[in-house]
C-alpha cells in the first residue's frame, strides 16, 4: 500500500501506475489485520473499493463517523475515499476483497451494472449485511477460485476471469441484501430503474459537490428534468436534491475538521466556498454548531 496526502488523511492505492498488475487483490483478513497493524486502526481512505468478510469475530467498525457492529459472516463494504478504521481486535478471521472501479466498469453498461448493486458508497443504507451459510458457502467457493487464478501464471483471460467472480460475488451479496429489504420492508420493490438512477444521481454529487453545480446540472447529467429528479430522491428518500448534496458537503466538511490539521479557510475553500465566512455560516446551519466547535467537541 502506497501512502499519499499526508497531510489531509491518510490514502491507499491498488497497484497505483502499475498497470501490468491485476487491478484486484485478495487478503486474508486476519494476516492482513497483523501486517498493518498501524494502518488498518488509523482512519485512512482508499482510491479504491473494498469488501470486508468477517467470516468470525466480534468488535466495532468505523466508517465515516458511525459505528457499527462486527459479527461473524458480516460483510462490510467500503467505497473510494470512505473514512473507516478497524478496532484493535487482531482476532478476526475472514478475506479482504480490493478492487479499482475501471477493474470492473470499463464502459458505461457495466457502470450501470456496477451501480445497480448500490452496495457501495450509499450514505442511505446499511454499509453491511449478514450472510446465511448456504451463501457463505458460494461465497467461500468463488474466494477459492480467485485465490487459485491470483495464482496462476497463464496470463491470457486472468483478468476476464477474476472479473467474472467478483460479479458472481456482488450479484450473491446482493441477492442476500434483497432478503433482508424485503422482510424489513425497505425501500420495497425498488430495485429497478429508479434505484439505479437515484445512485448515479449519488455518483454524480461525489464527482461534483465541490464544484456548485445546480440541480438543473445534475438533472441534466442524468438526462432528465429538474422536477423528475426531485420526485425521485423524495419518492426513494423523503429528501429533496439539495438536501442529499448539502448532506455530501457537510460530511466532507466533518472528514476534513476530524483527520485533517487545515485551518477553518483552508477547507472552505477546498470545498469551493470563495468566502470562508459563508462556510462556517452553511456548516453552523446544518449542523448547529461551527467548524471550530464541531473540531472541538471530537477532538
Amino acid at each position: 500500500m502506497a501512502k499519499e496526502k499526508q497531510d489531509i488523511i491518510h490514502e491507499y492505492h491498488l497497484n497505483r501506475h502499475q498497470p501490468d498488475k491485476p487491478q484486484f487483490a485478495l487478503h486474508d483478513l486476519n494476516s492482513y489485520i497483523k501486517q498493518h497493524p498501524g494502518d488498518t486502526t488509523r482512519p485512512h481512505i482508499h482510491s479504491f473499493y473494498q469488501i470486508i468478510w468477517f467470516k468470525r469475530g466480534t468488535g466495532r467498525h468505523f466508517i465515516d463517523f458511525n459505528t457499527y457492529d462486527v459479527f461473524d459472516n458480516a460483510l462490510f463494504f467500503v467505497a473510494k475515499n470512505q473514512v473507516h478504521y478497524f478496532d484493535g481486535n487482531t482476532g478476526y478471521e475472514g478475506v479482504l476483497l480490493h478492487f479499482n472501479e475501471a477493474f470492473l466498469t470499463n464502459n458505461e453498461n457495466e457502470t450501470e451494472f456496477f451501480l445497480k448493486y448500490d452496495l457501495f458508497n450509499n450514505p442511505h443504507q446499511q454499509p453491511s449485511v449478514c450472510t446465511d451459510s448456504d451463501t457463505a458457502a458460494i461465497l467461500d467457493e468463488y474466494v477459492l477460485h480467485i485465490k487459485r487464478e491470483l495464482e496462476n501464471d497463464e496470463a491470457f483471460g486472468k483478468e476476464q476471469i477474476l472479473k467474472n467472480y467478483l460479479e458472481n460475488f456482488l450479484i450473491r451479496i446482493r441477492r442476500r441484501k434483497n432478503e433482508f429489504e424485503k422482510a424489513a420492508d425497505h425501500l420495497p420493490g425498488l430495485y429497478d430503474e429508479k434505484r439505479r438512477q437515484l445512485m448515479r444521481f449519488v455518483n454524480f454529487i461525489n464527482e461534483n459537490y465541490k464544484k456548485g453545480l445546480s440541480i438543473t446540472g445534475y438533472a441534466r447529467l442524468l438526462h432528465i428534468s429538474s422536477r423528475s429528479l426531485s420526485d425521485l430522491t423524495h419518492q426513494l428518500l423523503g429528501k429533496t436534491p439539495s438536501q442529499m448534496i448539502q448532506e455530501r458537503i457537510i460530511l466532507e466538511a466533518q472528514r476534513m475538521l476530524l483527520y485533517s490539521d487545515l485551518n477553518i479557510n483552508q477547507i472552505g475553500y477546498r470545498l469551493g466556498f470563495d468566502d470562508a465566512s459563508y462556510f462556517v455560516k452553511f456548516f453552523k446551519k446544518h449542523t448547529g454548531i461551527s467548524p471550530s466547535e464541531f473540531r472541538k467537541s471530537v477532538s
